[in-house]
């Protein structure tokens, strides 16, 4: 199995879960120093590597073959965000971010799509829900998850006769290093009473059908899921794990009368 954005948060999460199932388990990300830590603490071979760069990903599917001879399952996790509104986005910040959340799996896929097929094995790609739904100043991240969520649809639509599967998952907001720092941002921009990320987080996620964020490890169980044989009739399939987020009708929350304004009195 290759894990991409394996260092920390979902796919970390990921590769452990794998591991613990027996899977052998090669991790790729940015950073060497998370991907060398799981790699002493679980055995997962530690592959340092920008998949946005076409050698980069060729070399990732290389290595894994060579370390294991085969390659039977695939996540495509990694991915990055840059806020923004359509007429303020940077082209910069659009080349960057469709850079690695879109042209870097295609990469990886073109590596991996013969091997893939040999073993008849399967694919999850990490997505959103900003996949499925928008919010304010998030074009580009959310354009971006949308073109992934097809990008593995068309996998399982082009390759299926062929025996490979290729699935999504939609987080919400999940617990990690990426999102800390969002929450971070924004305990600060709205000026809550607590400025600290639990306060943030708490008032991120108080209107969803749950009222937390999400796990690592809770989305790691619906990867894990998705790549065994208990789902070999699940393709082209697109997994909502975000604590009801996307079945909630935004248009009646004014009738919860539970939800204060954010700064408003509580009784």
């Amino acid at each position: 199995m290759i894990v991409t954005g394996g260092g920390t948060g979902i796919g970390a999460a990921t590769a452990r879960l794998l591991r613990e199932g027996g899977h052998r388990v090669v991790v790729s990300g940015r950073r060497p120093e998370p991907l060398e830590r799981l790699e002493r603490e679980i055995g997962a071979l530690a592959y340092p590597s920008d998949v946005g760069d076409p050698e980069a990903a060729e070399g990732l599917v290389r290595t894994a073959i060579a370390a294991y001879g085969r390659l039977d399952g695939l996540v495509l996790n990694a991915g990055i965000g840059r806020s923004g509104a359509v007429g303020d986005l940077s082209l910069e910040d659009w080349d960057e971010v469709m850079r690695t959340n879109v042209t870097g799996p295609l990469l990886l896929l073109r590596a991996a799509i013969p091997h893939l097929l040999e073993a008849r094995g399967s694919v999850v790609a990490v997505a959103s829900v900003s996949a499925l739904r928008n919010g304010v100043g998030n074009a580009v991240y959310a354009t971006s998850k949308a073109a992934l969520l097809q990008l593995c649809r068309s996998l399982a639509v082009d390759y299926g006769r062929q025996g490979l599967r290729a699935n999504t998952v939609c987080p919400s907001w999940v617990r990690s290093e990426m999102a800390d720092r969002r929450m971070a941002r924004f305990a600060a921009e709205a000026e809550l009473k607590d400025p600290g990320v639990e306060s943030a987080y708490e008032e991120a996620t108080r209107i969803l059908p749950m009222g937390r964020a999400g796990e690592p490890r809770e989305v790691a169980e619906a990867i894990g899921w998705l790549l065994s044989p208990a789902a070999s009739y699940v393709n082209g399939a697109v997994l909502t794990v975000d604590g009801g987020a996307t079945a909630l009708d935004p248009g009646t929350l004014a009738f919860d009368y539970r939800i204060a304004p954010r700064g408003g009195d509580e009784d």
